[in-house]
């Protein structure tokens, strides 16, 4: 295969394999560095009998995600706080006009899936992306994992119950999302803390994330109460030069705030049944500085 042919090739796939990745791994830089460890493998080995190189590519990204998941996971267990996935911009594009794919894309992208993968097996992650995100045949995931295609179906049925057991229930429309969103940020500029715990469910949760590198809950709140007088508390507290934007990330709207022109954190709110649900707050300055780059998903 010629040089500029296996470039092109890989390219060509290269917003697949990435997506693999950082569903697998939850962060960009991780995903980042199998993607090229990908590359350097492709184009090393590049032949031309490999007759479906989309599926050669996503079987060597989801080995190397699998194997730097199982690293990573002891590196994890030794975090500061709660633990979040990197929050990216998603922009799914063009190339994925139908509603219901869309829909699909943005909620295997979730950070309330990505939360719950976390605690599913390396193998049990791997057949769940490929399956549930990318929509790969039960015969192609087993190929990709040397394994029986029975053995195959037996963790992505585990894997699905697993996550539906354990993900917040939530409400997908974004429009709805949105609409609270600026709600809660009117309230907060407005100092109405009553206008602001209307907004939230009774059995609201927020999760923060800092890592231990910046301020943010070091456990997972619980109640409208608490929920919304620490959200309020935080709301009047100054930030030097502060910018907020909305964005979409991991497929929902949300909220990125800025200081000085750099990214503070990103906060994110579920909804069910018209209320907030949950909150995530992204405030680990490593985990913020992909976002200008644009999606991954």
């Amino acid at each position: 295969m010629a040089a500029d042919t296996v470039t092109d090739v890989f390219e060509d796939h290269r917003p697949v394999l990435t997506g693999v990745a950082y569903r697998m791994l939850g962060r960009v830089a991780d995903a980042e560095d199998v993607v090229q460890e990908a590359w350097l493998r492709w184009s090393a080995d590049a032949r031309d009998d490999v007759r479906e190189p989309r599926a050669f590519l996503v079987r060597i990204t989801t080995r190397l995600a699998i194997d730097r998941l199982r690293h990573v996971q002891s590196r994890r267990e030794s975090y500061v706080g709660p633990w979040l996935p990197e929050p990216i911009v998603t922009d799914f594009g063009p190339a994925v006009p139908d509603t219901a794919e869309r829909a699909v894309l943005a909620d295997s992208v979730s950070l309330a899936v990505l939360v719950v993968l976390e605690s599913l097996s390396p193998l049990e992650r791997a057949v769940f992306v490929l399956r549930e995100a990318f929509g790969f045949p039960y015969a192609e995931i087993a190929a990709t994992l040397e394994k029986s295609e029975a053995a195959v179906r037996q963790l992505a049925g585990r894997a699905r119950k697993h996550i539906d057991e354990r993900k917040h229930r939530y409400d997908v429309d974004p429009g709805q999302c949105r609409d609270l969103t600026e709600r809660f940020l009117s309230a907060a500029a407005g100092g109405d803390l009553s206008g602001l715990l209307s907004l939230l469910a009774p059995d609201v949760t927020l999760v923060g994330d800092s890592g231990g590198k910046s301020k943010a809950p070091l456990r997972v709140m619980h109640t409208a109460d608490k929920v919304g007088r620490f959200l309020f508390a935080v709301s009047q507290q100054p930030i030097d030069d502060m910018e907020i934007r909305f964005t979409e990330v991991n497929g929902a709207p949300a909220l990125l705030v800025l200081s000085g022109g750099r990214p503070d954190s990103v906060i994110q709110f579920e909804v069910l049944h018209g209320r907030i649900s949950c909150v995530y707050i992204v405030r680990n300055p490593d985990k913020l500085t992909s976002l200008g780059a644009g999606g991954t998903a």
